[in-house]
């Protein structure tokens, strides 16, 4: 390991969440009562432009009066090139900053945008008394945000976890898709043809490539990756499909933009229990291995040795927390 020690974040449950407009308030209970790890209120692109201010008065209003039981409670807040950004930041945290956890910022595209938001935040805690220190999560969804991405990562203390957030990120990169997640077609390769002529054809995965890079930003600083939206909420086999390909790469959680992907998240992000059998039985192994001095074993015609170790304790440790 380098000499450099890597800060956690919080260590909060975040395999799936959910966003929830903050323009729609009857449907604030039904998220509060779901199963869901974290609610996002949001602010920004589900709320049109007049219902900007009454949707804060909303979100204030619900974070003091529903009871949200353990859930981590976030706002997305507007962009920093709207005027809405700083009421969504002082009003919130002025009126309910005891029930917040987390603030999202979207469209983050430099370290200087975290920074700006922090120094609003600190100012509305200092001038208000609060204790606690609202937490941020950024969503990396512009061409500007990926460049900067190892920047923003470690730009602020208030950091938690970076979230890709692929619909805005294709508009950004000028992708030719218009859904929101998922594969397309025409991101396919061809096999050299068959002795009859015919060729074999194989999807990829067109966004595998800015999850890969986001996660280890967020990893080298301490963060959570978090997968974003899959738009399709009537394809529960594609948000699986999309979420399991998050998670091989190191993503700790997906978007839910339906209460319908909220199992589906909770399902795939959790280890299953044939991985958390294996994962003990590692251990157990190593711990044998270790007491006849010996740093590396073979179980079940493999070879494991400290690096398993540290494989398996993720495991544990994660089901660990989803069982508290």
């Amino acid at each position: 390991m380098s000499f450099h020690p890597i800060e956690q974040a919080p260590g909060r449950l975040n395999r799936s969440e959910l966003a929830v407009p903050g323009s729609q308030p009857q449907m604030f209970e039904k998220a509060a009562q779901s199963d869901v790890d974290v609610i996002f209120l949001d602010l920004e692109d589900a709320v049109a432009p007049d219902e900007k201010v009454q949707a804060r008065k909303n979100i204030i209003r619900a974070l003091n009066e529903i009871d949200w039981n353990t859930k981590t409670m976030s706002i997305r807040i507007n962009g920093l090139d709207t005027h809405y950004m700083y009421r969504d930041v002082v009003d919130v945290l002025e009126q309910a900053g005891e029930r917040l956890d987390l603030i999202m910022i979207p469209k983050v595209g430099t370290a200087a945008d975290v920074y700006a938001v922090d120094m609003l935040a600190t100012q509305v805690e200092d001038a208000t008394g609060l204790k606690k220190r609202v937490g941020f999560e950024h969503i990396i969804e512009t061409a500007l945000g990926m460049q900067n991405v190892n920047e923003i990562a470690g730009a602020s203390k208030r950091n938690e976890s970076l979230h890709f957030g692929v619909a805005d990120y294709a508009a950004s990169m000028r992708a030719r898709t218009t859904v929101i997640g998922g594969v397309n077609a025409h991101y396919s390769v061809l096999t050299d043809p068959e002795q009859d002529g015919s060729r074999g054809v194989h999807w990829g995965d067109m966004w595998h490539s800015a999850i890969a890079n986001m996660v280890v930003a967020a990893r080298a600083n301490g963060l959570r990756p978090i997968d974003g939206p899959f738009g399709d909420f009537s394809d529960p086999d594609g948000y699986k499909a999309a979420a399991y390909r998050a998670a091989v790469l190191g993503c700790e959680g997906k978007w839910a933009i339906h209460p319908s992907q909220i199992a589906l998240a909770n399902e795939v992000m959790s280890p299953s229990d044939d991985e958390i059998e294996k994962a003990n039985r590692i251990l157990a192994a190593m711990a044998d291995a270790e007491a006849a001095g010996k740093g590396a074993v073979s179980l079940d015609g493999r070879l494991i040795d400290y690096a398993s170790i540290r494989q398996a304790e993720v495991l544990v440790e994660k089901a660990k927390q989803i069982a508290a």
